[in-house]
């Protein structure tokens, strides 16, 4: 484990010369360094974000910057790439120092940065939304040139995208690829990629692997921002790992195990696979009888689904992103109206009653998408906990609203989920994906709910923070509640789930008790391949 050491006066004379100098011994090593980050510090009010981090990225490296949530990984990512102003510390790229005063100025020394969340202009083309911005003269885009130059990198990386769709037509992932072929297309030589996969299905993150180890070698470096150890051990060559924005050592990948680094990352030792105590399932509290929804093409997205959930039990629905999920869900929290069949919580039914009147049974939701669907951004944290409860007791009552309870409430909820905010008034849309998806889960299981229905309740969490949704899930179950637990991870449904149920285009393709449940059975009616 070795940690950079600050520099002398006069680096950036020695850092030039070494990078000209014969390529043997320290030399060498000198002139393999990309990026040289010393001493960088920075603050936001009363929170140091980044404190004294010092590290080094190589040329042709994949470099993981690792962190849990608010651990400063962002932060010293928007340094890099000009957004933010550091308050001391300097940077080095190509052997000289450098100071950025915003993107633009990165973006001409070779340095790209793909955001979790994308800026694409909806209505252009994929093209379009490239080069905008990349041309000097004239008032319209000259594609022609563009566009071959656009097609070369696909084909160059393995990237399948129709250049010439418009952004809004696209999923999630390809967006993801046009914003990554935005910084290749201007030439960088760094590129960072802050939670890339925070969003992608398991296939999608092996398509986006493949390409970025392709990109490291024909020579680009890459920082990849993350917290989730399987993708660090699989792509990764080095691991610089903080924890509340200071940092707590370089590692080489190949001598380093996930156990480690999850020490490294929280301080402590994480538990992994949960003890799951045996219950005897109870009483029903969600059945779907022949349950049926159609889109606005008269296409079945969900197709006779018939799915029963216990008090004590967690029933996982495991499937490939996109074969009805999202149409369950929305169909079961009330956002969706069937087309045929029932819904029934604690046998009453559910199929005419509003999204409020749901919640007021004690159906929580996690949803998938948790800004489009789970939050208002320009909420604060304190009126987003308390979203769809902020009429009923103990927050109000005969029309007057408890400030002092609100306020008591939201900074439990955040010391009990850890959320990393200055406090329950700062607006929701500064938060991290992380600390959004915690606002969510906190809102929603803080009500002692008896049926729960969770989609993807961990995606984009940190290690430290799915342990806890994990053990806060085994609480509920324990305590009585019946939860469906939607996930694309298998681990999590493996260790997790009573029973395993599968999805595929809209049907349930099998179920299992979880004693009876294999992943090559499971991952067979994934495909659609029935048994």
């Amino acid at each position: 484990m070795t940690n950079p050491k600050p520099r002398e006066a006069g680096a950036e004379n020695q850092i030039a010369a070494l990078s000209e100098a014969p390529e043997t011994g320290c030399a060498n090593e000198a002139a393999s360094i990309l990026l040289r980050v010393e001493n960088l510090s920075k603050r936001f009010g009363s929170v140091q974000a980044n404190d004294q981090v010092s590290f080094e990225v190589r040329k042709g490296e994949i470099h993981c910057l690792l962190g849990e949530n608010g651990a400063g990984k962002s932060t010293m990512a928007e340094c890099l790439y000009g957004t933010y102003k550091p308050d001391s510390g300097t940077i080095y790229f190509k052997g000289q120092e450098i100071r950025l005063t915003a993107p633009r100025d990165a973006i001409n020394l070779g340095i790209g940065m793909v955001h979790q969340h994308f800026v694409l202009v909806p209505p252009m083309s994929v093209v379009e939304n490239i080069i905008i911005g990349t041309q000097k003269k004239g008032l319209l885009l000259r594609t022609e040139e563009a566009e071959t130059k656009i097609q070369g990198l696909c084909d160059e990386y393995g990237i399948d995208l129709d250049i010439h769709a418009a952004i809004k037509e696209l999923s999630v992932s390809q967006q993801q690829w046009t914003e990554i072929l935005k910084a290749l297309y201007v030439g960088v030589d760094l590129l960072i990629l802050d939670e890339p996969t925070a969003v992608l299905t398991p296939q999608e993150i092996t398509a986006l692997f493949r390409t970025v180890k392709k990109m490291a070698e024909h020579g680009l470096s890459v920082v990849l921002i993350t917290h989730k150890f399987a993708e660090v051990l699989e792509v990764s060559d080095r691991i610089t790992v903080l924890r509340k924005g200071k940092l707590i050592g370089t590692v080489n990948t190949r001598s380093i195990n996930d156990r480690e680094l999850a020490r490294m990352m929280v301080g402590r030792d994480v538990i992994f696979h949960v003890e799951k105590e045996v219950i005897e399932p109870g009483d029903l509290v969600l059945e779907m009888e022949q349950v049926t929804l159609r889109n606005s093409q008269k296409t079945k997205k969900l197709d006779h689904i018939h799915l029963q959930v216990r008090r004590h039990e967690i029933l996982g629905l495991a499937g490939v992103g996109g074969n009805g999920q999202r149409s369950l869900y929305n169909a079961i929290i009330g956002v969706s109206p069937l087309d045929e069949g029932r819904i029934l919580l604690c046998g009453e039914n559910l199929v005419k009653k509003s999204v409020a009147e749901r919640m007021m049974a004690r159906l929580a939701g996690i949803p998938e998408d948790r800004i489009k669907q789970g939050l208002l951004m320009d909420f604060s944290v304190k009126e987003s906990l308390l979203l769809g409860r902020h009429n009923r007791r103990p927050f109000s009552r005969f029309g007057w609203m408890s400030k002092k309870k609100i306020r008591a409430f939201a900074e439990q909820a955040i010391a009990d989920y850890e959320i990393a905010v200055q406090n329950c008034d700062v607006r929701t849309g500064t938060l991290s994906g992380g600390n959004l998806q915690k606002v969510i889960l906190a809102r929603e299981l803080s009500h002692n709910p008896c049926c729960v229905v969770a989609s993807q309740p961990t995606r984009g969490l940190d290690v430290g923070a799915i342990e806890y949704v994990h053990r806060r899930l085994l609480d509920l179950r324990r305590e009585g509640a019946g939860i469906l637990l939607i996930s694309e991870d298998l681990d999590e449904l493996f260790n997790l789930s009573d029973r395993i149920a599968v999805i595929y285009k809209g049907r349930i393709m099998g179920e299992f008790e979880r004693s009876e449940a294999t992943r090559e059975r499971i991952g067979l009616l994934m495909a659609g391949i029935s048994e």
